[in-house]
C-alpha cells in the first residue's frame, strides 16, 4: 500500500472515529501485533486488544465534541500528524502521532506526544492543519 494513502487514511479515520468513540472503526488500522505508546513514560499497550481496551476508557472518561487532524507528514514507511481535540470538561487536547506503517498499510507502531489544558482553546502556532 501506499504510504502517503495509509497515513491520510489514518487522520481521517481517527478524526472521525474519535468524535464518535467509535473503536472499532480505530482498531481496524492496527497490525494485530501493533505497539501503541501513549506518552514516553506509560507502558506500551502491545496488541489490538490492548489498544483497544486504552480507548474504550479514553473515550468513556473524556468524550470528544470536536476532533480536527492535520495533514500528515510522510517519509518512508513513517508519519506524524498533529491533532486537537476538544472534549468535555471542558478540556483541549492536543498533541503528535509518530506513526510506522507495516507494508499492509496498517499500523504497526505508533507513539503519541500530548497536552491537555483546562478550557476550549486552538494550540498557537500549529503549522500542520489544513
Amino acid at each position: 500500500m501506499d504510504m502517503r494513502e495509509a497515513a491520510e487514511r489514518f487522520a481521517r479515520v481517527w478524526e472521525a472515529a474519535w468524535a464518535r468513540s467509535d473503536v472499532d472503526a480505530i482498531a481496524e488500522l492496527y497490525a494485530e501485533d501493533c505497539v501503541h505508546r501513549s506518552m514516553p513514560f506509560r507502558p506500551p499497550h502491545v496488541g489490538r486488544a490492548a489498544l483497544i481496551e486504552y480507548l474504550r476508557g479514553s473515550f468513556a472518561e473524556e468524550p470528544a465534541s470536536d476532533v480536527r487532524f492535520g495533514t500528515p507528514i510522510v517519509d518512508g514507511d513513517r508519519a506524524v500528524v498533529e491533532f486537537r481535540v476538544l472534549a468535555e470538561g471542558p478540556i483541549t487536547l492536543a498533541g503528535c502521532a509518530f506513526v510506522r506503517f507495516a507494508p499492509d498499510g496498517l499500523v504497526a507502531e505508533v507513539r503519541d506526544y500530548w497536552h491537555v489544558v483546562e478550557g476550549h482553546q486552538e494550540p498557537s502556532g500549529t503549522l500542520f492543519f489544513s
